[in-house]
């Protein structure tokens, strides 16, 4: 029941985001002097299983200002890592803690529950999952 709930959740947030995203590429393009401020950022994932890391990567790749160019596959002691290309934000830390964000909200929606911290390994998320 609280995976049908968190996304239901997701997808608004989605929604919501393209619908933002959208107006700020609009209002910095009208706008003289709002110039891109486009940077690639390294995101460190908790996803671990292909559907998390693929929907997450959709996730970003279909908000407008932020696009996925690359994936790095995890290993046994590393988790995956994305490269995202985002057009409009402000700085590092401020695209990061957006993705981070709308990443613990799908987890929240794949899993049941938001993680509590960074997985380190596909076996911390097993675990935390009840798998053996």
């Amino acid at each position: 029941m609280m995976r049908l709930f968190h996304g239901i959740s997701y997808l608004g947030y989605i929604g919501w985001a393209i619908v933002t995203g959208s107006l700020t590429i609009v209002t910095r393009v009208l706008r003289p002097g709002q110039y891109a401020r486009p940077m690639i950022v390294e995101i460190p994932l908790r996803c671990v299983t292909d559907l998390e890391v693929t929907l997450f990567a959709s996730s970003i790749t279909i908000t407008p200002g932020t696009l996925v160019t690359a994936i790095a596959a995890g290993t046994s002691t590393q988790p995956p890592v994305l490269f995202v290309h985002a057009l409009f934000e402000d700085s590092e830390e401020a695209a990061m803690e957006g993705l981070y964000d709308m990443e613990s909200r799908l987890l929240a929606m794949t899993r049941g529950r938001a993680p509590s911290g960074p997985a380190t390994s596909s076996a911390e998320v097993e675990q935390e999952e009840g798998r053996p």
